[in-house]
């Protein structure tokens, strides 16, 4: 790369976005109000389809936080801004292909895989990662085909964030409930037939701990076919706690607490299911010879650091609760991308205010930026996305107005489009993505659902191929 230094600012800053999620929106979003700024924004997409876990990973019964994909819409329509689906970087493009192109890349790639626990047994068949299963109940094409033995009777969710309340309430549903979202067909089929008649969701931390929202956990008592069990002596505060809320005055974490000391004094009506909560638990091993069936659990005891955090230790007490599927939801991780910097302990593409460090010098990777869980790990909601992406683009803004910022070789879109097809690329625009949505919502319309998910990407590509030989109407007239 060529340092701009000292160059004036290009005609038409061209900048690349990796991931389509909420992350890579907020940033083009950002670019898009920059004053006197000629800016033309390229959003490249592994899938087909746009706005990462909002469409994979938020629950099919929470559709109005989905709804904030109208805001990505009209992003995606200023004409300054093109949807390339369908290309993997790097294997379809790299970043040194980048380099010709564009004067900036920025990274919005999320946190695609999970946390391990690393305890005995955590590889048996019936241990599986949240991520998986919330990726196969929402249609993503890579989990499509797992399949969960819904033949249990018993399970537990490892963790007690939204996550896992989602895990649980899905688990949780009646058919009837989940034929009014827009999960994928299959996993209706499959959850229908589940002999799940427990679900234990293990928390290592006390109720005033519990990074699940309120929404999230007072919508568990609001089922139609599941109990909330917990135990009064499971929400009691200890001390510790106790003086943590009142120095702190979280209301969230009151709500919370108030929220569960009334599930514990409820008595349970005697629906198909339950969801019992346990708290101060930790898991140490999975037992079972070919498939899980109990989970062994060590109680834990709060203690407060230096910082005032509280956290937990382990006890003498044990417990073994017979479960036949065990869910871990202790958080996301990043993966490296080919060709760039990444801290593997942390999970995230090592930086400074989003601009990229090399951690080998310590110094900015000229051009490079990140947004979103990648840059500062999976925290936050789909609104904390925005600042951040903020952040960085002021950042890479001061980098243009420097002078800092590498001069591209074929500065054009024309020049990118044309390595794709002649790499035989078949990318997908934004204008099919939105025949693949008024595709998935006529399907559903003929069910009466919401829509019908696309699972599988060379499904999404023959509809569009049909649509566009104008054997099928994309529109929902």
């Amino acid at each position: 790369m060529n340092s701009t230094n000292g160059a004036a600012i290009p005609e038409v800053l061209r900048v690349a976005i990796i991931g389509s999620g909420p992350s890579a929106f907020y940033a083009a979003e950002r670019l898009l109000k920059a004053p006197d700024l000629n800016v033309e924004i390229d959003i490249f997409e592994r899938l087909p389809t746009p706005f990462g876990l909002v469409r994979g990973g938020v629950a099919p019964d929470h559709a109005k936080i989905k709804s904030v994909t109208k805001v990505y819409d009209k992003i995606a329509s200023d004409p300054r801004v093109r949807f390339y689906g369908n290309v993997t970087f790097g294997k379809d493009v790299t970043r040194a292909d980048l380099a010709e192109f564009y004067h900036a890349v920025i990274f919005a790639v999320g946190a695609q895989t999970d946390r391990q626990m690393g305890i005995p047994g955590e590889d048996l068949s019936g241990s599986y990662a949240a991520t998986e299963f919330v990726g196969w109940y929402n249609a993503h094409p890579d989990y499509r085909d797992f399949q969960f033995d819904l033949s249990q009777t018993s399970a537990a969710v490892i963790g007690n964030g939204n996550v896992a309340m989602d895990v649980a309430r899905i688990l949780a549903r009646t058919p009837e409930e989940l034929l009014a979202t827009d999960i994928a067909d299959y996993a209706i089929d499959a959850l229908r037939n589940s002999n799940l008649r427990d679900i234990y969701v293990l928390g290592r931390r006390g109720p005033a701990q519990a990074a699940f929202t309120n929404p999230e956990i007072k919508e568990l008592g609001e089922m139609a076919g599941a109990d909330v069990i917990v135990a009064p002596e499971e929400v009691a505060l200890d001390a510790l706690s106790k003086a943590s809320l009142a120095a702190n005055g979280d209301r969230s974490a009151e709500r919370n607490v108030e929220i569960l000391t009334r599930y514990s004094e409820q008595s349970p009506q005697g629906k198909k299911r339950r969801i019992i909560f346990r708290f101060l638990v930790s898991p140490v091993e999975l037992i079972g010879n070919d498939h899980v069936e109990a989970i062994r659990i060590v109680h834990n005891d709060l203690y407060q650091t230096e910082d005032g955090t509280l956290r937990p230790r382990p006890n003498d007490r044990e417990e073994v609760i017979p479960v036949g599927l065990v869910f871990r939801s202790i958080g996301y991780k990043g993966v490296s991308l080919p060709g760039v910097p990444f801290n593997e302990k942390a999970g995230v593409i090592p930086n400074r205010q989003g601009r990229v460090i090399d951690p080998k010098t310590d110094a900015v990777v000229p051009g490079d930026y990140v947004v979103g869980w990648i840059k500062r790990g999976p925290s936050g909601i789909i609104g904390t996305n925005k600042p951040d992406s903020v952040e960085t683009v002021e950042r890479l803004l001061e980098d243009v107005t420097a002078h800092n910022l590498p001069q591209p070789a074929k500065p054009s879109r024309a020049s990118m489009e044309s390595l794709l097809n002649t790499r035989g690329i078949h990318f997908v625009t934004y204008q099919d993505w939105q025949t693949l949505d008024s595709l998935e919502q006529k399907n559903g319309q003929a069910q009466g659902r919401p829509r019908i998910k696309f699972s599988r990407v060379e499904d999404m590509l023959e509809a569009l191929d049909l649509a566009d030989a104008d054997q099928l109407l994309p529109s929902l007239d």
